[in-house]
């Protein structure tokens, strides 16, 4: 491949993906040049945007920040690229870092857009970076207590993700429930507890949702105990969800509250923006255990067959990482 050219993954029409040359922008003094090494496939929402299930009304508010083309397609999407400064200022040469940047083996950005790897993060582990701020962004939003009962449900990687921190929070009691049995492990290895739909907690303090499924929305309002506030972390495109507002909703005078990492959380704000939002989850990644949630993993070149896999049949994956062989 020519020096001045790349190679990026575009869906070219809802369902089909492409591997399409390019030629490589020319970096600015302020900008720096990026070789992958890897990326992450953000599964629940990469799935919606491969099989074109993005609504009308949030073609905008749905862009990522180095988006190429516009919803449905043909659109060049994704947000979590792991790579090598091959040219920039002196202070970022040869480092690697983390950039919220779609599948595509080279790349110019703003020097100030890239996020330096700590010294003991892998980086085939920083995959999980904005997955990761988005665990600790729906975290903020529902504001748990020393010493709760929390209950997440779903035990995809955002759910994973949201247990393993409320793990770590003294005293609180944690489980992590999912129709899938073979999460069990993985609640193991993050030291929480696990349960199937049928025997989880009811009364807990704080519920976290993120199974992307309104039967697991419902389970979730049903184990809520009084007065406790329910977070919506899932995305459901363009599908319409029931919600069971009958019955004891209204008497347990339950808060249903949606969390979305394009926003830092309000309870934050004041202090916080996204970049030191960012840079916590990267100080976060030293734990070898979350190794457990990248599940897959294949070859950039192998990408269009691997996104259409992913969007139909991928019960058993959480994080499916791509690599970038080497030149």
């Amino acid at each position: 491949m020519a020096a001045d050219t790349s190679r990026a993954f575009w869906l070219a029409a809802p369902g089909e993906g492409e591997i399409r040359t390019q030629p490589l922008d020319t970096p600015s003094p302020d900008d720096v040049v990026v070789r992958a090494l890897y990326s992450g496939v953000s599964r629940g929402t990469e799935a919606l945007v491969f099989q074109g299930r993005v609504p009308p009304s949030e073609f905008q508010r749905m862009r990522a920040p180095f988006q190429a083309g516009s919803f449905p397609a043909p659109i060049k999407y994704g947000y979590a690229s792991v790579g090598l400064i091959e040219r920039g200022p002196r202070e970022l040469q040869d480092r690697t870092v983390f950039v919220l940047y779609p599948h595509q083996t080279r790349y110019v950005v703003p020097a100030q857009s890239v996020h330096v790897l700590p010294d003991d993060v892998p980086p085939g582990r920083a995959v999980l970076t904005a997955n990761l701020e988005t665990a600790i962004n729906g975290l903020w939003d529902a504001q748990p207590h020393i010493g709760d009962r929390i209950v997440v449900v779903g035990a995809g990687t955002i759910g994973c993700l949201v247990a393993w921190l409320a793990g770590r929070i003294p005293g609180c009691d944690v489980e992590l429930v999912d129709i899938n049995p073979r999460r069990e492990a993985i609640a193991h290895v993050f030291g929480v507890r696990f349960a199937p739909p049928d025997t989880v907690w009811e009364g807990a303090d704080v519920v976290i949702h993120a199974s992307g499924s309104p039967a697991g929305l419902e389970l979730a309002l049903r184990v809520a105990g009084f007065e406790a506030t329910v977070i919506e972390m899932s995305w459901y495109g363009d599908q319409s969800v029931p919600l069971p507002l009958g019955e004891a909703f209204h008497a347990r005078r339950l808060t249903l509250k949606s969390s979305q990492v394009g926003t830092v959380a309000a309870t934050q704000r004041a202090r916080w923006d996204a970049r030191r939002r960012m840079q916590l989850a990267l100080t976060m990644l030293t734990d070898d255990r979350l190794d457990v949630l990248i599940t897959g993993e294949s070859r950039f070149e192998e990408l269009p067959a691997t996104m259409a896999q992913l969007a139909t049949d991928a019960s058993d994956t959480l994080c499916h990482r791509i690599r970038y062989d080497q030149p």
